[in-house]
């Protein structure tokens, strides 16, 4: 792999960078009490799906940009790095599980509309946050000519803003894939007070809600999508670093202590240097990652796991140190800092523990070695 970028993807950053610099405003979510309604939640989406960020990896074939995971994050890096929210993980999320598990007529019928602004979730944990449970929290039943769900999924990001949501749910024991109208008598939505207040996280109740079911669903769905949710979360992760990174650097240089900017101080020399190793690293990641997911080299789930794995834990600790090196007033509403660290604590917990990812690699390079 090459891991310098072309002047195409520095281009398509660089206008992703531009864009979420004059669109998002987090000023709403610096004072106490603020949660994800003050966010904007859905203020941006026009202009992203202008901007066709919503169908950016479905292929052309359904109305798609067709682009492969590189263009991706470096979209996702910067919408990252500035919080930006908006329903985009969720569409992402629920836009695979249909390329996945969808037939040929379904596919033609639903990912064209995420051209055209359509917003999606996938419903996969269930109440206790496991995603690999085959004892879903869901079931489905024959009905007629059509299907019924019933049950509870949580952690389910973007469920309140989204026009279609993709449930797991079993019928006869075995684990498919089904799309529901948001809208549809039965649902029930509650937004969680979920820490990160810039991403909106909701407990989906089913009551014998009618569904479709995805008519290629397999085994294979789950972990195929979850590997491209490991990258969208490890590129924001990144990009968070190098922000915290900026931040803390910017603040070193300014910030006069004993008639000496901060940042000459070897104490805080050693926690910028520490920020910065971690971004390399999670950068170095996360681009290999997405390359290996595009080229489908079989290294994709290994690259994917061990991104989310150290780019979450390490954002973790860039986020700390960044409000070390700030002092009291890191720790203050006013200031942005707690809102990335609330989306570090996040990103490490959504699909999983960092450990939980890194038994995944073990399992996975003993099943290599076997």
């Amino acid at each position: 792999m090459n891991f310098a970028l072309s002047e195409d993807h520095e281009f398509l950053r660089d206008s992703a960078a531009k864009f979420v610099d004059e669109q998002v405003d987090l000023s709403p979510l610096l004072r106490p009490g603020a949660d994800v309604s003050d966010a904007g939640y859905d203020q941006l989406w026009d202009k992203i799906v202008e901007l066709g960020w919503s169908a950016i990896t479905v292929p052309e074939a359904y109305g798609g940009l067709g682009m492969d995971y590189v263009d991706l994050i470096m979209i996702i890096g910067e919408t990252g790095r500035a919080l930006a929210p908006s329903p985009l993980f969720g569409t992402l999320a629920g836009a695979w599980a249909i390329e996945k598990a969808g037939s040929e007529a379904q596919k033609s019928d639903l990912l064209p509309k995420l051209a055209e602004g359509l917003k999606l979730a996938l419903a996969v944990a269930d109440e206790t946050g496991s995603y690999d449970n085959m004892d879903s929290d869901v079931t489905a039943k024959a009905s007629g000519d059509g299907v019924r769900l019933s049950g509870t999924k949580s952690f389910v990001v973007d469920a309140a803003s989204a026009d279609h949501i993709v449930v797991s749910a079993l019928l006869d024991g075995r684990k498919d894939y089904f799309v529901i109208d948001r809208s549809a008598a039965g649902v029930e939505i509650e937004v969680l007070q979920w820490r990160d207040i810039t991403r909106q996280v909701c407990k989906v109740v089913l009551n014998d809600v009618a569904a479709e079911r995805l008519e290629q669903s397999s085994d294979d769905v789950w972990p195929w999508v979850r590997d491209r949710m490991y990258l969208v979360l490890a590129a924001e992760s990144a990009a968070g670093i190098r922000m915290v990174l900026d931040d803390a650097v910017t603040y070193a240089k300014e910030r006069i202590a004993f008639g000496r900017p901060i940042g000459a101080f070897q104490a805080i020399k050693h926690q910028l240097a520490n920020i910065a190793g971690s971004a390399e690293g999670a950068n170095a990641l996360v681009q290999y990652a997405a390359w290996a997911l595009s080229e489908d080299d079989g290294e994709g789930s290994l690259a994917a796991a061990m991104a989310q794995s150290y780019t979450s834990e390490h954002y973790k600790e860039a986020t700390h140190r960044n409000i070390q090196v700030f002092g009291a007033i890191g720790f203050t509403w006013e200031m942005k800092n707690h809102l990335y660290y609330k989306r570090a604590r996040c990103n490490a917990e959504l699909l999983g523990s960092p450990a939980s990812q890194r038994e995944q690699v073990v399992r996975m390079l003993e099943q290599k070695a076997a």
